[in-house]
């Protein structure tokens, strides 16, 4: 494959132009904006300049930085993990799940532990999805459970048996800290423990999260911003069926 060497582009192609943001906890004065200017060139950036400079309290402030970034990227050199599967559009889901299950596919979906930002998992779930693209409780051979937020991982697994769920479903927005690795890995463990994690399709979503880091979770699938419910459809019939082909 040949090289696609690329630096970013801010005023000409490959000037390596980049603009970043930052807080310090300290009071806003020249010293601070010294001190930024100074962490950006550490960082690696020439002539960084302080483009905006604000106080975010007495203690704290915030800076935006222009600067030159020296490094060049080989784009040919980068692969993606991603799960393979065919994305299919609604009517042809309802249809494969009608021929391969002979029933309704059970979802649950919920936003686990302290997270209580159900965005992303409202737009995959609810009935009018998101940006034209309906949510898995239109999809008429699904039946779409979503249990929202702050859910406890143990009563997660415990709806899951109740229902007997095909797929569960679980976002993870709030990251700080890494706690989505911790909420995740906890779901995971109960699971297993539950003689549950080989019963189910296990997917989760969320700005931080890829596919890469979902299979080493101990997830089937994992799905990161710009995914719509066909995607997880997709992947979830698909699965389940590859899984019950004989």
């Amino acid at each position: 494959m040949a090289q696609r060497l690329v630096k970013p582009y801010g005023d000409t192609l490959n000037d390596g132009r980049v603009q970043l943001s930052f807080t310090l906890p300290v009071a806003l004065d020249d010293a601070a904006r010294e001190g930024a200017r100074q962490l950006a060139l550490m960082m690696g950036l020439e002539n960084p300049a302080v483009a905006h400079a604000e106080a975010m309290g007495p203690d704290f402030s915030l800076f935006i930085v222009y600067g030159q970034c020296t490094h060049q990227l080989d784009l040919s050199t980068i692969t993606v993990s991603r799960p393979e599967f065919e994305t299919l559009d609604k009517d042809r889901i309802d249809r494969l799940i009608a021929d391969k299950m002979g029933r309704k596919m059970v979802v649950i979906g919920a936003c686990i532990e302290t997270d209580a930002h159900t965005v992303g998992i409202d737009a995959i779930m609810n009935m009018k999805g998101y940006n034209g693209h309906k949510g898995l409780e239109s999809y008429h051979h699904m039946r779409a459970i979503n249990l929202g937020a702050q859910v406890d991982s143990e009563d997660l697994v415990t709806r899951a048996i109740e229902e007997q769920a095909d797929v569960i479903l679980v976002s993870q927005v709030v990251t700080q800290k890494n706690i989505h690795l911790d909420n995740l890995t906890r779901l995971a463990d109960l699971l297993e423990a539950e003689g549950l994690r080989d019963q189910v399709i296990l997917i989760v979503g969320g700005p931080r999260i890829s596919h890469e880091l979902a299979k080493e979770l101990g997830y089937d699938a994992g799905f990161g911003t710009r995914t719509y419910a066909e995607d997880v459809a997709s992947f979830a019939i698909h699965e389940w069926s590859k899984r019950n082909a004989a």
